[in-house]
């Protein structure tokens, strides 16, 4: 946890610094990103909020997107990634959204991604999706790489 801190505390201070805000959707990083950001003191200046997007239910409830909605996407993918980043940006109304989505493991999704497959997206005043594949089936590690590459994707952003 506490290299996540410790990247959660370059984001906040550029944030902070540019009264920018941000919100995050997560899945399989389990809320590892959003407790991060708010590790720092003063994280009430930037985190609007947060929401694990970890099931269809939570997609509809949390994002408000149907399964309609969903024609096209497929959970684990980059599209979806930069939806979810999209839409907590919007939601929210805030410069910057964060999303993570994908499979931590011990086994894969049900979409065929091996553990260790994470797709994450930065939507804001620079925008990126990546891809990322551990090739480890280790869920808690998994989780963790997750956090702390989603949180590099936001500072790189930041510091473009």
């Amino acid at each position: 946890m506490k290299e996540l801190v410790g990247i959660a505390e370059q984001v906040a201070a550029k944030l902070i610094a540019r009264k920018q805000t941000i919100a995050v959707a997560e899945s399989s990083a389990g809320g590892l990103i959003s407790a991060s950001l708010l590790a720092v003191p003063g994280a009430s200046a930037y985190f609007l909020g947060g929401a694990v997007v970890y099931t269809r239910d939570a997609r509809r409830v949390l994002m408000d997107i149907s399964d309609d909605g969903m024609k096209g996407f497929r959970s684990s993918s980059e599209p979806y990634a930069k939806l979810l980043a999209e839409r907590m940006r919007t939601r929210f109304g805030c410069d910057w959204g964060l999303s993570e989505t994908g499979a931590a493991g011990p086994t894969g999704n049900r979409y065929g991604d091996a553990a260790g497959h994470s797709c994450m997206a930065v939507a804001g005043p620079a925008a990126e999706v990546m891809t990322l594949e551990t090739g480890s089936n280790d869920r808690l590690a998994n989780m963790q790489v997750f956090a702390a590459t989603a949180l590099k994707l936001l500072l790189k952003k930041l510091e473009e």
